[in-house]
């Protein structure tokens, strides 16, 4: 498998055979003492295994169910919060952008810019993404096929950025369902820049509850395993101590008391896997 760009996130490295980096954090900003000791948590952990770490939470969450879901504190609101977050635990922080008009702010506070599955294929966000200098991450749409990410690739560097990440995140499946096809990963990371893969929004039932998302998070272990040894760059997982009382994704999120076992495999799985991928 072809070696993949390094990008430089705050201190940190993504791809190029650097260390397996983790995205992670609560789906969304609950409230700041929340997210403040979840991403603690986190941190904590991660440092204890040697794993990189990202800090993601959602400051809104624009493409819920239903009008009557939980989207987060706003724009303004969320971003003092990650502001926080990031000066008080030293770590660089990740959330999404969903309108042109929230990219400027948002670059203030991000050390990565994300663009959602769903708006992958926006130009002018993507653009506007790519015109802060920061780096980018972008999800695959669940719509589009891995090769067909190269267009994405292709719109960010022609906006002057070489800071591109891309993520897998499953494809739709029929209705209320995704797959993951792990051809995928050597298929996006033969574009030269790191893929993630996101093992907890892979696991989604889209709309499966009817008035919200379902999920089957006893699968990640299965994917996560699998997308390492595949060589995936890093991955993001959506972590939460109770899952059960998230006011998003709860049923695909990954336990916090279930990340540090879960890391220490991943951690020897890259370790073995890594003289063969090139």
């Amino acid at each position: 498998m072809r070696m993949t760009k390094q990008v430089r996130i705050g201190e940190l490295t993504v791809g190029g055979g650097a260390p397996l980096l983790l995205v992670a954090g609560p789906c969304v900003i609950e409230s700041e003492d929340h997210l403040l000791r979840t991403c603690e948590a986190i941190k904590v952990i991660c440092d204890g295994e040697g794993v990189p770490l990202i800090l993601k939470s959602s400051y809104d969450k624009a493409n819920r169910s239903s009008d009557r879901s939980f989207r987060g504190p706003g724009l303004r609101e969320g971003l003092r919060i990650l502001q926080r977050v990031k000066e008080k635990l030293g770590v660089p922080v990740l959330s999404d952008v969903h309108e042109v008009a929230q990219v400027s702010a948002a670059a203030e506070v991000l050390d990565v810019i994300q663009i959602p599955a769903f708006l992958c294929r926006q130009t002018d966000l993507l653009l506007a993404a790519a015109r802060t200098g920061k780096p980018v991450n972008v999800k695959k749409g669940q719509f589009l096929s891995p090769w067909d990410a190269r267009n994405i690739v292709e719109k960010l560097r022609s906006a002057g950025t070489e800071q591109i990440v891309l993520t897998e995140r499953g494809t739709s499946f029929g209705y209320n369902n995704l797959v993951v096809d792990f051809r995928s990963l050597p298929v996006m990371r033969g574009f030269g820049y790191p893929v993630l893969f996101d093992a907890t929004h892979s696991l989604q039932l889209p709309g499966g509850a009817g008035h919200a998302s379902a999920g089957q998070s006893e699968f990640i272990p299965y994917l996560v395993r699998a997308a390492v040894a595949a060589g995936v760059d890093g991955l993001f997982m959506e972590v939460h101590p109770e899952p059960a009382n998230a006011p998003s994704d709860g049923p695909n999120m990954l336990r916090l008391d279930a990340l540090q076992g879960l890391l220490r495999q991943l951690v020897g799985i890259q370790r073995a896997v890594a003289p063969y991928i090139r």
